[in-house]
């Protein structure tokens, strides 16, 4: 099992074939060499010390209960500034580095199994809860092993989606074409086999076929996939290898069935699968570029981040002081993060209209972002094993994400999010003229055009008094791209995007 942690350097055993550290392990004892240059055979490990201008090493093997755990290294710049005059004292401090990596590896395994994967903002804070609880047990007794309460207040949320407009609706479509189109094809192999022989039982087969496809083509329900692909390998399918015997013109009808229906389902997948490829396509799109794009923002300043992809693409992230082992925090991180948030915003836009063409199915994406000055608390929840907002009053920020994406224009009745377009949800107006301000600077870069929407939006339950700023993003202006959105939005000269 792999380490929790962002800071660790990962190796396999088959790295040290033949080096130092592996002489240690399987000697038990340490191994000195004075000058590594001078060393009779050198593998890529030896090498790897003489590139960082280490000249002399030991390694020293650790052991826990008669096992190896791992190995202590101490180098030095100098050939012979380490050297085996350090034996005796090495050989007192060896247990104890010993026991500090036990420890360590304990700790990783109590927060794997009790969080999974760590965010690395927020490692640092599992890791104190726990060495916190371990130093408690010798005082107060045996400790119960459940995670203390893990709660940072005061940290500011910024969320975005981008969604793939009316997927429900083109993922029932595509569903309903396809069952019409095996049951046509299931219905035309019947008919040829009745015109050769009128059986009637053909006839009983074929009225429930038109049972199934009058229903289908009003509505589909949520059991007409199972309903139809059960009759279908039951009643239907069974009866192809004698139907076949009727003639030609059956065959070329079973024929033509067969090779419609997926070998895998057992289903007619055509439309399916081209809305499928279509969101996976642009799901792997738009998550690779924020991907790239969230590598910048955390080098610029540190913050948790969570994404998610269902049918298109959304995140969260959570930024403030008591994130941040040190304590540092300033406001302007927090207005670059907001920036930053639009920038991304453009650039998904413009990638979704472009990778279009590359469809098998014509899918359009939407783009929101959920507007929120006001501080909250979120408390590591550790049977979903992630982070949740804490407190009732926080409630209110969940509720509104989890039902904005329906949210409708009051003056006009129509969605909020439309194609090309980004919608910002605020409560308060004084959130809304910060990201005034950049909208303005997007505008004069070229990335939006000039229209900007005040919008009013019909209430919610759980969340009333929201309002929404609308603006378009210009489809002629150049793709944001690598190595980061805020890089290439930079403004050159006198303001107008770089070439």
């Amino acid at each position: 099992s792999g380490c929790l942690f962002a800071d660790s350097i990962h190796h396999k055993v088959t790295d040290f074939a033949g080096s130092v550290y592996e002489q240690a392990i399987a000697h038990g004892e340490p191994i000195f060499v004075e000058d590594v240059a001078a060393a009779a055979v050198r593998t890529p490990t030896e090498d790897a010390l003489l590139k960082k201008g280490m000249r002399s090493v030991v390694i020293a093997p650790l052991h826990y209960q008669q096992q190896p755990i791992g190995t202590l290294s101490l180098t030095s710049p100098n050939p012979g500034g380490v050297s085996s005059v350090l034996a005796p004292r090495l050989h007192e401090v060896l247990p104890l580095f010993s026991m500090a990596v036990k420890r360590s590896a304990r700790i990783q395994a109590f927060i794997k199994e009790r969080a999974t994967a760590i965010h690395p903002v927020v490692e640092w804070r599992f890791r104190q809860v726990v060495l916190e609880s371990l130093e408690q047990q010798s005082a107060r007794g045996p400790w119960g092993g459940e995670l203390p309460p893990i709660v940072f207040r005061d940290v500011y949320p910024l969320y975005a989606a981008f969604d793939i407009r009316g997927s429900s609706t083109h993922r029932a479509s595509a569903i309903q074409a396809d069952l019409l189109a095996q049951l046509r094809l299931a219905r035309a192999v019947l008919r040829a086999a009745h015109d050769a022989r009128a059986l009637p039982i053909l006839n009983q087969l074929t009225d429930r076929i038109d049972m199934y496809s009058s229903a289908i083509e009003v509505n589909v329900r949520s059991g007409d996939e199972l309903g139809v692909g059960t009759f279908l390998k039951g009643d239907v399918e069974p009866l192809f290898d004698h139907l076949q015997t009727f003639g030609d013109s059956v065959g070329e009808r079973i024929d033509a069935y067969r090779n419609a229906v997926d070998p895998g389902l057992g289903l007619v997948y055509a439309r399916r699968k081209a809305f499928d490829q279509s969101v996976t396509l642009i799901n792997e799109a738009l998550s690779s570029y924020l991907d790239l794009e969230e590598q910048a923002a955390q080098s610029m300043f540190p913050h948790y981040f969570e994404r998610q992809k269902t049918d298109g693409v959304d995140y969260t992230i959570y930024a403030g002081r008591s994130l941040q082992e040190d304590g540092m925090f300033d406001p302007l991180y927090l207005r670059n993060l907001r920036l930053w948030q639009l920038m991304v915003a453009c650039g998904i836009a413009l990638r979704a209209e472009r990778l279009k063409d590359q469809l098998p199915m014509a899918l359009d994406v939407t783009s929101l972002i959920l507007i929120q000055h006001v501080p909250l608390a979120i408390r590591f929840r550790a049977d979903e094993r992630r982070f949740d907002v804490d407190g009732a009053y926080n409630v209110r920020y969940e509720i509104i994400k989890k039902r904005i994406d329906k949210t409708i224009v009051r003056e006009t009745g129509e969605r909020l999010t439309q194609p090309g377009k980004i919608a910002l949800v605020y409560s308060h107006s004084s959130e809304a003229q910060e990201w005034r301000e950049y909208i303005e600077y997007l505008q004069r870069l070229g990335y939006l055009t000039g229209d900007l929407e005040e919008l009013e939006l019909d209430e919610l339950e759980g969340a009333q008094g929201l309002r929404a700023l609308r603006v378009t993003v210009d489809p002629a202006s150049r793709e944001l791209g690598d190595p980061s959105t805020l890089a290439a939005l930079l403004p050159r000269g006198e303001g107008t995007p770089a070439e």
